[in-house]
């Protein structure tokens, strides 16, 4: 009798696409909560997300690694900022889909690894070859094209790229796993979430236990739309090459995108089908060098 072995990269692949389908299709479970403010929306991701992530700690004996996070001020000094960038890209994502502005969102997801390209050589002194710097020039000129013919700034997209930009920056610096970095994170902002839901309460304005047990729940599980992701990215990253993890990656706005366009019923005009042609080619370009150049780092001989 054959005994069938579980196949680590098979398994890799089918976390990464689950992952990046939970955030591709993010916006619909946003757009059922849209009548629920955005930042109240916010304050209910910490807040279970911290329950949800605690949860999952203890019994994975994290418990010390996390303790050990407010044992060491210079990583919680890193951690600080990179919870304020990380509520404000949640805070943008989520506002932007219940105000029409999905495609712009999904934009900002597209354009993040070339902010990470620009980042790395700002801060960490990479140098872009060619190939990247062709790359970063169509992305930018893709983000002016779009400025001159709609007389305007794509914010929302700039903004959750740059957020994410720096908080990625940030998550490197910082030598903790990214659960328990999650973990701390929700935890950093858990005082100004929960205060701010009791003075909703206060109010009279909370939705929260106003509007039936079904937009409750809804609420409630906006820590599995958070955290589940995550732990199956990381399980992914841990059995596939970075760049096969890369290349999955364009699944998730590329999802937003065909939500936006086909379901949500977003104006898709000739300034915006030109500036997605850039970006994507940007995009293609960026793609196909880290392609080649992990083929060559993986031809090259082991250093003796």
């Amino acid at each position: 009798m054959r005994i069938l072995r579980p196949n680590p990269r098979r398994a890799g692949i089918g976390a990464a696409l689950l992952s990046f389908l939970i955030w591709g299709f993010s916006p619909l479970y946003y757009r059922a909560l849209d009548s629920t403010p955005a930042l109240e929306i916010l304050s209910h991701r910490v807040v279970w997300s911290l329950l949800f992530t605690l949860a999952l700690i203890l019994p994975m004996g994290q418990w010390p690694a996390l303790s050990g996070v407010f044992r060491a001020p210079r990583l919680l000094l890193t951690l600080l900022p990179s919870a304020l960038l990380l509520g404000v890209n949640w805070l943008a994502f989520i506002w932007a889909v219940n105000n029409g502005r999905a495609l712009e969102a999904s934009m900002g997801y597209f354009i993040f690894p070339i902010v990470m390209l620009l980042l790395g050589r700002w801060f960490l002194g990479e140098r872009l070859n060619r190939a990247q710097q062709l790359a970063v020039a169509l992305v930018v000129l893709g983000v002016l094209n779009l400025m001159v013919l709609q007389y305007r700034l794509p914010w929302i997209a700039l903004l959750l790229a740059v957020t994410m930009g720096f908080y990625s920056l940030l998550r490197k610096q910082a030598a903790v796993e990214s659960l328990v970095g999650l973990t701390v994170e929700c935890l950093l902002l858990f005082p100004a979430a929960i205060l701010y839901l009791a003075w909703l309460a206060e109010e009279g304005t909370l939705v929260f236990g106003s509007r039936g047990a079904a937009l409750d729940l809804l609420l409630a599980a906006s820590a599995l739309v958070t955290a589940l992701p995550l732990l199956l990215y990381n399980f992914a990253t841990r059995r596939l090459r970075l760049g096969t993890v890369g290349l999955i990656q364009y699944l998730s706005p590329s999802c937003q995108f065909l939500l936006a366009v086909l379901l949500f019923g977003e104006p898709f005009t000739r300034p915006h089908l030109y500036t997605f042609l850039l970006i994507w080619g940007g995009l293609l370009l960026f793609s196909l060098d880290s392609h080649r150049r992990l083929r060559r780092e993986l031809q090259a001989p082991p250093v003796r």
